[in-house]
């Protein structure tokens, strides 16, 4: 018998055909069991696609011996051995009844395999050699689709094109998804974690991590960090304060302090539409009031310059422009659903989701081979809304875009690289916490995937956002704080997930699930607290030092509750990528990695 998968990507359900090809001479059945087994073929398309029979008569119609049925309808495959394997398959309609799929020369493990990809097996408990066949609300790749409300790809597909579109535009209902519906139907065994964290690292490719299997690891037993220091925080930055810290030309005096303040107490508003364009680079902190004044001139015609060249585009051209009118039509897509509950966005034909959308435009401009990624009009949202103009919040995107720009490549090797600093912090700081996350398939940290992604703006508050943001910007008091954010989240939750036994699906329902509900000046005081008691570690393993910049002259020194700060703290953000990229392959090189074992 030869046996073909084909899988049909319609709305409603998955089939699954197996066609016998009676011309088939018997001498094929001696050929080697390895050239023998079938070779399955995933495809998405609504017809079937036909495979020609070896006597030559292709494109036959289905024959008699064939046999389809919806994935849907299946209840349990049983693999049963009688000298060579073969398959019983029980619909959930009790008069319907299949014939066997017998495997002769092999293949009935690599069917089951690539069942898997459209449907949960797990074995039955009380017989090992039954698979319950689950497809919760829908098969497991059009569930994905209807969540994206588009059914054009499947679900590896639409992923691996995308992962952030799942990430971010339906996060929560992917989270729903994974918990409820991996779970099972009623009937039968929970999915075991292992698989569906196999199925995270297949969906989001390149973010695997797993050191231990890398060479060249320093293996370091526990470290005792000591007792973690009390901070304090102060209050925002006043405009007053600001204004003292100019010389009569403009220039910003005192940087270093300054920076300091800001790290300690944020800003208050009327100052952030002034300050963020120095933390962000758009001014030079040593520029004047009138070189200011001259730079924005130029800048704002190099923007109108660049927002002219897509305006000027005619309908004709944009037909032939396929990547143009994917950035356009992703753009318009998600500017009309970002931050309209926030009053500056809120409400039809609001002015602010034009600038919105103009700016995202242009910047596809400026950087075209980025051009528009789901998620960076969050990150463009919160800029504009304290700009108030176009020109100024376009030029402070690019800049902010110039540190996150790693994040929204394509193979994703700013998020892998964060991942894997944020699980080597996190061994540092509880092993035995990270030791438990490893035993539920959590060690890849997965559930901090768009808090990295997008810096906490899906986790807080819009007014805690600003404040989170202008504090990371003032590159204290270390390289990557952001991951030390995370570390301090994970710090206030681990007593729950460990106390209430979570597993893989609900720790990233309960991860999910804090949104809205972060404390940020608890946030900040545990992250400070967190640096400076792993500074003062003397034992630091080498790799720790790199992440977070310690092993270098320009890294950031002590923070007193006096808010002196020696010059050396300040370190410029062209010379160190904000995610240690740069460090973390100058560390590869060396072969510096640290793995940790109780």
């Amino acid at each position: 018998i030869h046996c073909k998968k084909s899988v049909t990507k319609t709305t409603r359900n998955s089939v699954v055909e197996w066609a016998q090809c009676p011309g088939e001479r018997s001498h094929q059945l001696l050929e080697t069991q390895q050239s023998y087994e079938t070779e399955w073929d995933m495809i998405n398309a609504v017809s079937f696609r036909k495979r020609p029979c070896s006597n030559g008569e292709g494109g036959h119609e289905k024959s008699r011996w064939a046999f389809t049925f919806s994935v849907s309808d299946l209840r349990s495959i049983t693999l049963k051995e009688e000298g060579w394997c073969f398959l019983v398959f029980k619909l959930k309609e009790p008069s319907a009844s299949l014939p066997a799929l017998h495997f002769h020369q092999g293949g009935s493990r690599e069917f089951l395999d690539s069942m898997r990809r459209y449907a949960l097996l797990s074995e039955a408990s009380d017989d090992a050699t039954c698979f319950l066949v689950s497809t919760p609300n829908k098969a497991l790749s059009q569930s994905f689709e209807n969540l994206l409300d588009d059914n054009n790809y499947s679900l590896v597909n639409k992923l691996k094109k995308d992962p952030y579109v799942t990430t971010l535009g339906g996060f929560s209902k992917v989270t729903n998804y994974l918990f409820d519906a991996l779970r099972g139907t009623e009937e039968q065994q929970r999915r075991p974690p292992e698989e569906v964290a196999d199925l995270l690292g297949e969906v989001i490719p390149g973010l695997e991590i797993n050191q231990q299997e890398e060479p060249g690891f320093e293996v370091i037993t526990r470290i005792d960090l000591g007792t973690r220091p009390q901070v304090t925080r102060r209050e925002p930055l006043s405009a007053e304060d600001w204004t003292q810290h100019q010389d009569p030309e403009g220039r910003m005096i005192n940087v270093s302090h300054l920076k300091q303040v800001i790290f300690k107490g944020g800003l208050c508003h009327a100052v952030r539409k002034e300050a963020w364009k120095f933390l962000l680079g758009y001014f030079p902190w040593d520029s004047t009031l009138e070189e200011r004044k001259a730079l924005q001139r130029t800048k704002t015609d190099e923007y109108f310059r660049m927002k002219l060249q897509w305006k000027s585009v005619s309908e004709e051209q944009e037909r032939r422009n396929s990547r143009l009118r994917d950035y356009k039509s992703l753009i318009e897509k998600d500017v009309n659903r970002t931050d309209r509950t926030n009053r500056f966005y809120e409400g039809i034909d609001n002015p602010g989701l034009v600038l919105l959308h103009d700016i995202l435009m242009t910047y596809c401009m400026f950087d075209f081979d980025l051009g528009y990624v789901q998620g960076m009009s969050d990150l463009l949202s919160p800029i504009l809304y304290v700009m108030e103009n176009e020109v100024d919040a376009f030029w402070c995107f690019v800049s902010y875009m110039d540190q996150m720009h790693q994040n929204f490549e394509e193979q994703m090797q700013g998020m892998k690289t964060q991942l894997v600093q944020l699980s080597t912090l996190l061994r540092l700081l509880d092993l035995a916490f990270w030791n438990y996350l490893e035993s539920q398939d959590s060690g890849y940290l997965y559930f901090c995937f768009r808090w990295l992604l997008i810096r906490f703006k899906r986790e807080l508050s819009f007014q805690d956002v600003l404040r989170l943001w202008e504090v990371m910007w003032t590159d204290l008091p270390c390289q990557n704080f952001h991951l030390l954010v995370c570390c301090a989240i994970l710090d206030s939750e681990k007593q729950k997930i460990m106390e209430e036994n979570y597993g893989f699906n609900e720790i990233l329902k309960h991860i999910n699930e804090l949104s809205m509900k972060l404390d940020i000046e608890e946030i900040l005081h545990k992250a400070e607290g967190i640096c400076l008691q792993i500074k003062s570690c003397k034992d630091l393993p080498h790799s720790v030092s790199t992440i977070l910049g310690f092993n270098t002259e320009a890294s950031g020194s002590d923070l007193t509750d006096s808010e002196s700060s020696p010059a050396h703290i300040v370190s410029h953000r062209q010379d160190a990528c904000s995610n240690g990229h740069r460090h973390l392959t100058e560390t590869s090189h060396n072969g510096c990695k640290v793995a940790f074992i109780s």
